[in-house]
């Protein structure tokens, strides 16, 4: 996989603007803040995102891709102001469950998602290598 930086476009944080990439692809549905039970241990926002972080890297592993496979993200969020409010945590829970590894990604701020209690939900697209 390769970062995409159009010459004189500023540097992005935490996101690239594009990545090129070949092999398999997989594509995991949006996932939300609860458990693999399917229960809110919290209604923190935070809380939610590293737990659908972690979702989405469970959903990789069956795959057998790590989360530096990924090469976009779209965010789908219920609260704009919650998450520019704790921009510092949830880049720190980011970089605890997926690394120092940034893809293209869409942050949506959306007025409610299936689940009341869900406060973000995040979908991904790894590439994996194509296996010879």
């Amino acid at each position: 996989m390769e970062s995409l930086q159009p010459s004189g476009w500023p540097q992005p944080r935490g996101y690239a603007n594009g990545i090129v990439a070949e092999g398999r692809i997989v594509f995991v549905a949006g996932q939300i803040g609860w458990n693999a039970r399917g229960e809110f241990e919290t209604d923190d926002f935070v809380g939610q995102v590293r737990q659908a972080l972690r979702n989405v890297v469970a959903v990789l592993a069956e795959a057998g891709a790590a989360p530096e496979r990924i090469a976009r993200m779209t965010w789908y969020i219920t609260d704009k102001a919650a998450y520019r409010a704790s921009l510092r945590d949830v880049g720190r829970v980011y970089r605890e469950v997926i690394g120092a590894h940034y893809p293209a990604m869409t942050l949506v701020q959306v007025a409610a998602l299936l689940e009341d209690q869900a406060k973000v939900e995040i979908e991904a697209t790894a590439v994996l290598p194509t296996h010879a």
